[in-house]
């Protein structure tokens, strides 16, 4: 059976039409669902509060070569990232650290998701015109970014997680009251986890959305960055430099000297940012409503072995294990 296939983007127009609408709305309506509140599309499960904004990306969407994209599937550190990425790419811009957009501004406004908000509306974004490098970012699979991406020259700088970890954050970010994307509902700790085994998650199933990115890491290494939290956390030093590196904009003696990538570092600690007034009080430009708190948790390696039993951990060991053995992928 062929895949099913998006309904056309508007005929030259920037505004969506309401028959055009109406059209997609019965598009979304014929792909399956799960939990009310996700439905699959060529094998990855998307929130169905960001379909229009993740089909209006994949087919409105074009590529700069200059272009910087963060992708991650949810709950592995984007948000951390995020700001990193910031930091590096907008330095010289920002030499003092003390008056730094970072203290005043959650992450994820100064690097915003082109498919959850930029393209979710019912208007597509003009963003020929944004200063480059442009710095966007995605939860979406690599197999699902648009073709001008994967055909442009572009740089992606993708984060992953042991998967057991991921998971405990994102039943965690689950059962959020604030979230009305999932219906109100609360799930179980084992609810979830059957959801997520089954590759039933946000953007997932997860272990595939690594592997979108490891396969592309491999083949054009210029071109995607590949990286674990794991790694940056015992790390963040040596990565900074790396990334610097990749993205173009590498450390100068100078700044070296001056402990410019420690201080950077030290800006963009889970510590620092998750104590900052903006990150604790303010509402998020993400999720309406809500407190950037919500994405806060603890940033911590290892905090499954509080929460999973041994039969779990098994389970997902093996599964891991199947999926990376034959890449050499481990956690």
């Amino acid at each position: 059976m062929a895949p099913l296939q998006a309904p056309p983007a508007p005929n030259g127009s920037k505004h969506f039409k309401g028959d055009e609408l109406a059209e997609e709305r019965d598009f979304i309506s014929s792909l399956p669902t799960e939990g009310g509140w996700l439905h699959q599309y060529q094998g990855f499960w998307i929130p169905s509060t960001f379909m229009h904004g993740f089909l209006s990306f994949q087919r409105n969407f074009q590529a700069h070569d200059t272009d910087i994209l963060q992708a991650t599937a949810p709950k592995v550190g984007t948000t951390w990232l995020k700001a990193i990425l910031f930091a590096l790419m907008n330095r010289v811009c920002y030499p003092d650290l003390q008056q730094h957009p970072l203290l005043t501004k959650n992450s994820h406004e100064l690097v915003p998701y082109l498919d959850m908000i930029l393209y979710n509306k019912e208007t597509v974004p003009d963003l020929d015109h944004s200063v480059s490098p442009r710095l966007f970012s995605t939860h979406l699979s690599y197999k699902l970014l648009p073709t001008s991406i994967k055909d442009s020259t572009c740089k992606i700088v993708y984060l992953c997680r042991d998967p057991k970890d991921t998971f405990v954050s994102y039943w965690h970010f689950l059962n959020k009251k604030e979230l009305t994307m999932v219906k109100n509902k609360d799930y179980s700790f084992e609810e979830a986890y059957d959801m997520f085994t089954r590759g039933s998650s946000a953007y997932g199933p997860y272990w595939d959305h690594v592997l979108s990115y490891w396969k592309e890491s491999i083949e054009k290494p210029q071109k995607v960055f590949f990286l674990k939290f794991e790694d940056l956390k015992k790390h963040p030093i040596a990565h900074l430099r790396r990334l610097a590196e990749f993205l173009g904009c590498p450390f100068s003696l100078e700044e070296e000297a001056k402990g410019t990538v420690d201080d950077i570092s030290r800006l963009c600690s889970f510590d620092n940012l998750s104590n900052l007034d903006v990150n604790k009080n303010e509402k998020s430009p993400l999720l309406t409503g809500i407190r950037n708190a919500i994405l806060f948790r603890r940033g911590e390696v290892g905090d499954w072995k509080n929460h999973l039993t041994t039969q779990m951990v098994e389970i997902f060991d093996r599964i891991t294990e199947e999926k990376f053995h034959s890449i050499g992928l481990k956690f």
